[in-house]
This record gives C-alpha cells, sequence and structure tokens, in this order.
C-alpha cells in the first residue's frame, strides 16, 4: 500500500510522482520554514518537470483546506472525546494543531494536487540492473 508505486508512496514522501525516486522538495524537511515549498524544477532521475503550468500548485490550496478540516476534526475528536477537555480547549487544541502541522499540510496537499495530474511509471524507476 506505501510501497513505491502508489500514489499514496508519492503522497506521503514527497517523491516524484512519476519514477518515486527522487524527492520533489529541495530539503525534505517541512520544518525548515524557508524551504517548506521551495521545489526541484525537475526529477533528476527521470526529467519530470514539476510545475506543470505557471501557477499550477494553486489548486492545492482547495486541497489545503480539506486536509485542515481533516486535521482539525482529528484534534477535536481527540481533545474533547477522548481526553475530555471543555470546547474552549478544544477549539485551542485545533489552533494548536493546524499552526504545528501547517508545513505538513502545505506539503501534503501539494503532493495530492500534483498526484492528481501525474501517475506511475515503472519503466522510469530505477531497477536493480540500472
Amino acid at each position: 500500500m506505501f510501497t513505491k508505486g502508489s500514489k499514496l508512496y508519492s503522497i506521503f514522501t514527497g517523491a516524484c510522482p512519476k519514477c518515486h525516486e527522487e524527492s520533489m522538495y529541495v530539503n525534505k524537511n517541512p520544518y525548515l520554514l524557508s524551504d517548506t515549498l521551495k521545489m526541484n524544477e525537475r526529477c533528476s532521475n527521470c526529467k519530470t518537470k514539476y510545475k506543470i503550468e505557471p501557477s499550477f500548485f494553486y489548486g492545492s490550496m482547495y486541497v489545503s483546506y480539506g486536509v485542515g478540516i481533516a486535521f482539525a476534526v482529528a484534534a477535536f475528536v481527540i481533545s474533547y472525546m477522548f481526553i475530555g477537555t471543555d470546547k474552549f480547549t478544544s477549539f485551542l487544541a485545533i489552533i494548536g494543531t493546524l499552526i504545528i502541522f501547517l508545513p505538513f499540510i502545505l506539503r501534503l496537499s501539494r503532493n495530492i494536487w500534483i498526484n492528481l495530474f501525474m501517475t506511475y511509471d515503472k519503466t522510469l524507476a530505477k531497477g536493480p540492473s540500472n
């Protein structure tokens, strides 16, 4: 399920959506805030261009909204239903969760967005014979 060749592998690792051999990002750590959204222009393995067209990743803002809602709901359920905090404290938990996970949510949204338009091609992946 999370192995090379699956969409989930590319989405959660930030690997090239075509060959899964290289990270799309200049720095793999999303918490280096100056590099959070800096992407390589092309994959060094398969030469796939990540920015298909100007402003391509504006669409990931819509995905980011949905992913943020999922994180907010999870924070509410954990804090209010499992831990038993009051609603105000649960609200603070939601705000804290969204602030802490913002760099991860931004990258995850970009990864989901680009994987909607590109598919894995096993002929481009480095194999044991290469």
